[in-house]
C-alpha cells in the first residue's frame, strides 16, 4: 500500500514537471543593470517552483531612460519609465512586466494590472559619501545631488544651508558621479544599492521619522494583462500579502493626493495586528511646509486607510501645496 502511495506521488510530481516543459514567460523590462536584476529576480523565483518552464527577458529602452538631462516633474513624471514597458504588454508582446513599484503610476492603463507584489526590499533611502559620514556632518554649501523633488524638499527641511544639484541616470551612474568628485553627497533607495551589492566609504539610512520614502520604495510589482488567466495563475504563489497589504496603502495614498512627481510627498505602511499604519508627508520643494501624520485602520482595506490619510493631509493645508503645484504658480 505504501509503495503504491509513493508511485502514484511520483507520478503525480512527474506529470507537474512534464507540464510546464512546453511553457514560456517573457518578461517586458527595462535594461538598466537593476531592472535587469528585477527581472531576473521574479524569473528565479518562476524558475524555482516551475521546474523546466522557459524565461525571456525582452529588454525595452522607455522615454525615462533616454532623457536624462530634464527634471522627471517637468517631462511627464515616473510614468515615463513604464509607458512603452505597458504598451507592450498590450500589444501581447510580453507576458508580464516587472516593476520599481515607486516608478508606477497611481492610474493604470485599463486591460492591465499589478497581480503580484513579492517581498518587499528596505523601503527607506540612503545619504551616500566619500567623506562626510551623515546629512549633519555635511558642511555649508555641500552639494548634494538628486532630482527627487521629495528628497529636495525633505533635505531641505533638515539643511536649509546646503546645495542641492540635479542627479539623473541609473543607479551605477549616479553613485560613479559621487565617486568622481562631482557631489559632496548624493541620495538613492536603499533597496538599490542591497540589490546590486553597491557600497560607499559613507551611508546613512535616512528614514522615519526624519525622512519619509516615496511610495512603495523598496518594492517590486509584477504586472500583467488582466485576461491573461494562465499566466496570473502562474504567478500567484509568488505574491506576499503582508507587501501586497502595505503597497496597497501607500498607493491609495498617493491616488487620493493625485500623485506624481511634481509634489514632494512620501508614505510608508506596515502591519501592527490586525490593523496597517501607514505615515505620510506633502510639502512643498523648499521644504519650508511639511505637513505629516500617522493613520491606522483594518489591514482588510488598505487604500481606505491610505485614502484617510491623504484626505486629512489635504484638508491641514496639502490642498494649497497641490492647487499652487498644479496651478502653475510653482515649476
Amino acid at each position: 500500500m505504501e509503495a503504491h502511495v509513493q508511485a502514484a506521488v511520483v507520478e503525480i510530481v512527474q506529470v507537474v514537471v512534464v507540464s510546464y516543459m512546453g511553457e514560456k514567460i517573457i518578461i517586458a523590462t527595462r535594461g538598466s543593470k537593476l531592472a535587469l536584476w528585477q527581472a531576473n529576480f521574479v524569473a528565479s523565483l518562476i524558475r524555482e517552483r516551475y521546474r523546466g518552464i522557459q524565461i525571456e527577458l525582452k529588454r525595452i529602452k522607455t522615454s525615462g531612460d533616454k532623457i536624462l538631462d530634464v527634471p522627471l516633474a517637468r517631462i511627464g513624471g515616473k510614468g515615463l519609465f513604464v509607458k512603452e514597458i505597458e504598451e507592450c504588454l498590450l500589444r501581447g508582446e510580453a507576458d508580464i512586466a516587472v516593476h520599481s513599484m515607486k516608478d508606477v503610476p497611481a492610474q493604470l492603463p485599463e486591460g492591465l494590472e499589478i497581480a503580484v507584489i513579492p517581498p518587499r526590499e528596505e523601503p527607506w533611502d540612503c545619504l551616500l559619501s566619500l567623506s562626510y559620514p551623515s546629512l549633519k556632518d555635511l558642511p555649508p554649501q555641500a552639494q548634494v545631488g538628486t532630482s527627487s523633488l521629495r528628497r529636495q524638499a525633505q533635505l531641505r527641511a533638515l539643511r536649509p544651508d546646503i546645495e542641492i544639484k540635479m542627479l539623473r541616470g541609473n543607479l551605477d551612474t549616479r553613485v560613479r558621479k559621487l565617486k568622481q568628485g562631482e557631489f559632496d553627497a548624493i541620495v538613492v533607495a536603499m533597496a538599490g544599492l542591497r540589490r546590486l551589492g553597491i557600497v560607499a566609504p559613507y551611508m546613512q539610512k535616512l528614514c522615519l521619522p526624519k525622512f519619509y520614502p516615496a511610495v512603495a520604495q523598496g518594492a517590486l510589482g509584477i504586472e500583467v494583462s488582466s485576461e491573461n488567466r494562465r499566466v496570473k495563475r502562474l504567478i500567484s504563489p509568488l505574491q506576499d500579502p503582508v507587501s501586497r497589504i502595505c503597497v496597497e496603502a501607500e498607493r491609495g495614498f498617493l491616488f487620493e493626493m493625485e500623485g506624481g512627481c511634481q509634489v514632494p510627498l512620501g508614505a510608508h505602511a506596515h502591519i501592527e495586528g490586525e490593523e496597517v499604519v501607514i505615515s505620510g508627508f506633502v510639502g512643498d520643494v523648499n521644504g519650508e511646509n511639511i505637513i505629516s501624520s500617522t493613520h491606522r485602520g483594518a489591514a482588510s482595506d488598505p487604500v481606505a486607510v491610505g485614502r484617510s490619510l491623504a484626505h486629512y493631509l489635504l484638508s491641514r493645508g496639502g490642498r494649497e501645496i497641490l492647487d499652487k503645484v498644479y496651478g502653475g504658480g510653482e515649476k
